[in-house]
Parts: C-alpha cells; sequence; structure tokens
C-alpha cells in the first residue's frame, strides 16, 4: 500500500520537475542609454559587457557616419569570464546594441534574434546603407575586441 502512493507521488514529482523546455525569459534587463552614440539592452548578469559597448562605438564614430541603417549583425563574443551574444545594428544615427547569456533552449542565433527583434520592434529599417558602409560595423566590432583582447566572431545571417 505504501509502496503504490510512494510510486504515485514519485511520478507526480518528475511529472511537476521534467516539463518540456522553457522559453528563457531575461528578467529586468540593464538598459544603457547614451545618446546620442548607442542605446544598449543587456541581460543583468552581462553588465560586465558595458566597455566593450563602449570601444566598439567609439571605433564605429571614428569616421563620417552612413546615410542611412545597417541591418543588425550578430556575434558571439568570448571575453575572460565566459561567452555571450551580441546584436548590434544601426537605425536613425544611433547603435542600437543587444546583449544575452548563450542559450540553454534554443540555439544561441534563434535566442539572440528573438531578443532583439523584440527590443527593435519600434525601431524599423528605413533605408539601407551599402554594403561597404554596412560592413562599417562589423569592422568596428572586430577592431574593439582585437583593441580589448575579447574573442568574437561573427553569427550567419
Amino acid at each position: 500500500m505504501y509502496e503504490g502512493f510512494f510510486l504515485v507521488a514519485l511520478t507526480a514529482l518528475v511529472i511537476l520537475f521534467m516539463r518540456p523546455g522553457k522559453r528563457v525569459i531575461y528578467d529586468n534587463p540593464v538598459v544603457i542609454d547614451k545618446a546620442p552614440l548607442y542605446h544598449a539592452t543587456l541581460a543583468p548578469k552581462l553588465i560586465r559587457a558595458q566597455p566593450f559597448v563602449d570601444a566598439i562605438a567609439s571605433q564605429f564614430f571614428e569616421r563620417e557616419l552612413p546615410f542611412g541603417d545597417i541591418v543588425t549583425q550578430y556575434f558571439q563574443v568570448n571575453d575572460a569570464e565566459g561567452c555571450y551574444l551580441l546584436a548590434a545594428g544601426f537605425r536613425r544615427g544611433i547603435i542600437y546594441f543587444q546583449i544575452i547569456p548563450l542559450s540553454s533552449g534554443q540555439t544561441d542565433e534563434q535566442a539572440i534574434r528573438l531578443f532583439s527583434d523584440s527590443v527593435m520592434v519600434h525601431i524599423p529599417l528605413v533605408s539601407l546603407v551599402d554594403t561597404q558602409d554596412a560592413g562599417r560595423l562589423n569592422e568596428a566590432v572586430v577592431a574593439a575586441a582585437h583593441r580589448s583582447n575579447i574573442g568574437c566572431e561573427r553569427m550567419p545571417g
């Protein structure tokens, strides 16, 4: 009799704790607004990425601004404390950054795209720049990573 009750209770506990993968929600992101240079939305535990974001913005704004918007680009970043995902896009004269930790439930590319899209939903692309100007954002990220001794790899897309 006790065995039956124990088996039912154990089964209920297993069902409660082993539900299918949940969508990761990044509660209370840190928002840094350094207008007119950049706007960054960081997952709570990734405030350490702010110096890297500052370095990217200063590298990007060293040259003349492009006349248009740059599609969001995605990167996997590896610094001294671990890995995280970075999205960077240029809209209306401001660089928009989104930074989240590596995902456990989805692919990293899906996770950063979903988070970035949710932040950028009200800031659509107006007019795209040519590919050479669009490459400047990628160059700024890579150069800032090199200067900061941070590993950075662009994700496809």
